[in-house]
């Protein structure tokens, strides 16, 4: 049993590990212009499990997640999917890793105009030379909502749609792990109600692993755990968070509070 910096205490907790970060720092220019992004951060993301990452401005968040997904590289450090280290990838094991193992979704849709939904939603299976499963796709379509409108074009759907489509095409291909970058972050609060409610459900009832980062403390309650950087360290967790824990914790982060850093790698609130 340990204790967060704010009285949470927490449990170890076994489980698989879908992708991890250890001792990971990422530093960008030197100098007096030199800024550190990550500070020696460990964190482990369970299988099966929703994750959200907060933070205020500038703490690292997207930093941390674009580190372990394998898009941007460390300065030092680990970072893992499973159990391949991708500092040691040259960028065509890296890209190949991330089309077959990695799922992504982005603030901005990321579609391409010419092609339609069903298109864009089954691309990175068609690059990789891989017939998607219909079962499993129809499943997926049938959960987003876009059964009615696989033939239509980006230009031809609403934003919420076009972020059904983003979200199907991460998760058609069964990727081991899902990375979310403020996902909700261009829709309605029903448009986003929605799309959130379907990735809580693919952890549940698919076994789905998802990390997202946002600053949402509503989209944050959707998950089942909440890890909150400040300058670049892990400054608590939070388990079953709720929103109003969420926004409370994020509160007491921005405001100043003094706190030392921790390791979520394998804690859970009880």
């Amino acid at each position: 049993m340990t204790t967060t910096p704010y009285g949470v205490q927490t449990a170890a907790r076994t489980a698989a590990v879908a992708a991890r970060a250890t001792d990971l720092t990422k530093v960008y220019g030197q100098g007096e212009t030199q800024v550190v992004a990550l500070d020696h951060v460990s964190v482990e993301f369970r299988q099966a499990e929703f994750t959200a990452i907060m933070g205020p401005s500038g703490s690292g968040k997207s930093t941390l997640m674009h580190c372990v997904a394998g898009l941007d590289t460390v300065s030092s450090g680990s970072a893992r999917i499973g159990e391949t280290e991708l500092t040691s990838l040259k960028d065509k094991q890296l890209t190949r890793l991330r089309r077959d193992k990695v799922g992504f979704i982005f603030q901005a849709f990321n579609l391409l105009p010419t092609l339609n939904a069903l298109e864009n939603i089954t691309l990175p299976m068609d690059i990789a030379g891989r017939k998607p499963d219909r079962q499993w796709l129809d499943q997926v379509i049938e959960t987003v909502g876009l059964s009615g409108r696989l033939k239509h074009r980006p230009t031809e759907l609403s934003g919420g749609q076009q972020q059904r489509v983003a979200v199907a095409r991460a998760v058609a291909g069964k990727p081991e792990i899902i990375f979310a970058d403020e996902p909700t972050g261009n829709l309605d609060s029903r448009s986003g109600a929605e799309i959130l409610g379907f990735l809580r459900n693919s952890v549940r009832a698919l076994g789905q692993t998802i990390v997202m980062v946002t600053h949402d403390p509503v989209a944050a309650a959707y998950a089942d755990r909440v890890i909150f950087l400040a300058d670049g360290r892990i400054v608590d967790e939070l388990r079953e968070p709720t929103a109003d824990s969420v926004l409370d914790r994020m509160l007491r982060i921005s405001g100043g509070t003094t706190a030392a850093p921790v390791s979520a790698a394998t804690s859970r609130t009880r």
